[in-house]
């Protein structure tokens, strides 16, 4: 187990600057999301925790122990890849004993561990088998088994279900988490996946162009996006967003969209010119009394709920509702929204502090 604190990292190669300035804190035990769209710069944050690059600048602590200049094999750390990264020559019993073996331990404690780690996983069975006849998630679970034999400090794990299929990917996904909470282990894992960050994690760092956008629990950063890239990735469907000129101002209790008043969150801060609500569509309710109006353009059915979508003056609005409520395509509707749940963004596409998200936003 270990508590890994980011300091202000930067990497760049060359011209490029792969991630700039992060900072945050993976604390003792914490399953540990590192998420956002391939090319913000997750993969090259962990391979700097792991040792695989050294930041341009910056620190990174394991337990207090500063290690951003150190390799891979001073850090105490175990690597899961993405491709399972096994030795085709090797039977899944060699697989899983290699570090141990590296490391000179006895042959019979290396047979106990194996064996050990091999019950865990539930993949007895395999030991004497190639792993190249191995399934996908057979194959992963030995990835992981040889992982777990060394008992290191913290797992780092890249992507390690992307190459699996979507219904066994969910499984695997459980039986991580659940491995997890059994072990009690430190675990950063890259995701470009939204649903299996939220899924799976402790913690979640939402990263964009090598900058991070939010950092928190998953919830939090669900209901309280920090920035529209946040509330536009993190969601399905995601927040929706209705633009419009004017201001908010401190102790603001309402916007006002064209002559229309809508109930928000009390404010902290204040902003001027092309504003932004967000709403998430969970919190839009469809009401003909209701002051936004809007016209219906698609109804998807979901078992227990629908997703509507409705043209209004301030753009598209998607809202989920029961699959029991009656909608016909073209109809005129009105709208409601919690105002509690709503969230205003300024210009830059950045939150605005209210009553209700500023423990979110002052801690995140």
């Amino acid at each position: 187990m270990a508590q890994i604190v980011i300091k202000n990292i930067r990497k760049e190669f060359g011209a490029f600057t792969a991630v700039q300035s992060s900072s945050f804190t993976i604390e003792d035990g914490e399953f540990f999301m590192l998420l956002g769209p391939s090319g913000c710069g997750k993969t090259t944050t962990l391979r700097m925790i792991a040792g695989l690059e050294l930041p341009t600048s910056g620190e990174i602590y394991i337990n207090g122990e500063e290690v951003s200049q150190k390799p891979a094999s001073q850090r105490d750390i175990a690597f899961v890849f993405q491709m399972f990264a096994l030795y085709p020559h090797m039977n899944v019993r060699k697989n899983i004993s290699y570090p141990l073996i590296s490391q000179g331990m006895p042959k019979a404690q290396v047979k106990a561990k194996v064996e050990e780690v091999a019950a865990i996983l539930g993949i007895q069975t395999l030991l004497d088998r190639p792993v190249g006849g191995l399934s996908g998630g057979d194959r992963q679970r030995v990835a992981l088994g040889r992982a777990i034999v060394r008992n290191p400090a913290c797992f780092l794990m890249d992507e390690p279900l992307g190459a699996l299929d979507a219904e066994f990917r969910e499984h695997m996904a459980e039986e991580l988490r659940a491995l997890h909470d059994r072990m009690h282990a430190t675990t950063v894992y890259v995701t470009h996946d939204q649903l299996e960050a939220m899924q799976m994690g402790d913690k979640i760092v939402v990263m964009n162009h090598g900058v991070v956008e939010q950092f928190g629990k998953p919830q939090d950063i669900y209901d309280w996006p920090a920035t529209t890239f946040v509330a536009n990735f993190i969601g399905s469907p995601p927040m929706n967003f209705l633009r419009f000129e004017g201001m908010v101002g401190h102790g603001a209790t309402h916007a006002d969209l064209s002559g229309q008043r809508i109930g928000i969150p009390e404010m902290l801060d204040g902003a001027s010119g092309a504003l932004i609500l967000g709403v998430r569509p969970e919190n839009v309710h469809l009401e003909d009394a209701a002051p936004t109006k809007g016209r219906i353009l698609a109804a998807e059915y979901l078992g227990t709920t629908q997703i509507v979508t409705i043209d209004t003056a301030h753009g598209q609005v998607k809202a989920r509702i029961g699959s029991e409520t009656p909608v016909r395509i073209g109809d005129q509707t009105g709208l409601r929204f919690d105002p509690r749940s709503i969230t205003i963004f300024n210009p830059e596409g950045r939150a605005l502090k209210s009553v209700a998200n500023q423990r979110v936003l002052s801690h995140g």
